[in-house]
């Protein structure tokens, strides 16, 4: 099979000829209809963030396709089966995953880290951590669910804890961002988005947000945020990964409120304890999404609640993977994805 081979940091991704895998005991071979395009990579890509499987590997966390084998004692999936992956594979038997937090399951495998992932014609999967997408959701389209649109469902209904009439600011119109914006307002939120870029925060406005913050066009933000909601955001979401974007998100919020961190650092970040503890605020991380939660969220795409087609901006092929790259780098679109 044809696959984008992740061979070392700092360096372009090799489009070559990779093994076909066979399916296991309880696996499903994928015939993978499209991957997205994640930041997740450009860590490893980029910045040097090893993953647990040594290189060579194939990278690639978000995808759809259809099943094209199954392995012995499979018998929840057929061949010819609509499937999505999710991002982050579950043990089912260690302490979280039996509390219901799969999503920080201590024996957690990730697609395109610890096992080899989507950006291939073909992938391995359990399949008792796949989910059927109905016929109403476009596979290619459709594959962004898989973390794009899951982590900010996640991140929204459980960690921010979102309920109808919460003013909330998202700092951050990136893939993520914009899915926390659109889930956040599918939820009941009134929703101000921050970012530098105005097509990104024009984005926003059609995903719900009911106003937008440019941080180069005025003189602070948390005074931007009061005017519109009196005394501050209830919940603030940090969507880049960035400590001083972290330490500006908690300062827009309201006494008593929470700041949910989404996006991924390795830096330390500073903030005033003090305020933490005598204005009761709170800090919570959030990392993926719990399988409990995909079935209502894939409902929720089906019924056009939420948006995915829209979502897409861009599709490559194999050949073009590092065009896309190139393109995230850039922040140009919303959201692209891999078409094997």
């Amino acid at each position: 099979m044809k696959a984008a081979i992740f061979e070392k940091p700092e360096a372009p991704l090799t489009v070559g000829e990779w093994p076909t895998p066979q399916p296991k005991a309880g696996e499903i071979l994928v015939k993978v209809a499209a991957c997205g395009v994640c930041h997740t990579d450009l860590h490893y890509i980029d910045h040097g963030v090893p993953t647990f499987k040594k290189p060579p590997l194939i990278l690639g966390h978000e995808a759809a396709g259809i099943v094209a084998a199954v392995g012995p004692g499979v018998t929840e999936r057929k061949e010819g089966d609509r499937v999505l992956l999710p991002a982050v594979l579950t043990c089912g038997h260690c302490f979280n995953c039996r509390t219901g937090r799969e999503n920080i399951c201590v024996n957690m495998k990730m697609f395109g880290n610890d096992v080899d992932g989507a950006y291939a014609e073909y992938v391995i999967a359990p399949a008792k951590d796949t989910f059927i997408l109905p016929e109403s959701i476009p596979l290619i389209e459709g594959s962004i669910i898989a973390d794009a649109v899951s982590t900010p469902y996640h991140a929204v209904k459980n960690r921010g804890q979102i309920r109808g009439g919460d003013k909330v600011v998202v700092f951050g119109c990136g893939g993520i961002g914009l899915n926390i914006v659109q889930v956040a307002t599918a939820f009941g939120a009134s929703v101000i988005a921050v970012d530098l870029r105005d097509d990104k925060l024009a984005a926003a406005k059609t995903l719900g947000a009911v106003a937008t913050i440019n941080p180069e066009k005025v003189e602070r933000i948390d005074k931007e945020v009061r005017k519109l909601t009196g005394a501050g955001a209830d919940v603030a979401f940090e969507a880049i990964g960035n400590p001083k974007t972290i330490t500006a998100a908690f300062g827009c919020v309201r006494n008593g409120g929470r700041l949910v961190v989404v996006g991924y650092t390795n830096h330390d970040v500073t903030i005033n304890a003090g305020r933490i503890m005598y204005r009761e605020m709170e800090i919570v991380g959030s990392l993926g999404c719990r399988p409990v939660d995909y079935p209502p969220l894939i409902e929720m795409a089906a019924a056009g609640r939420i948006k995915v087609k829209e979502l897409v901006s861009h599709r490559f092929g194999l050949d073009k993977i590092n065009d896309a790259f190139d393109q995230l780098r850039q922040g140009i679109g919303l959201r692209s994805v891999i078409v094997p």
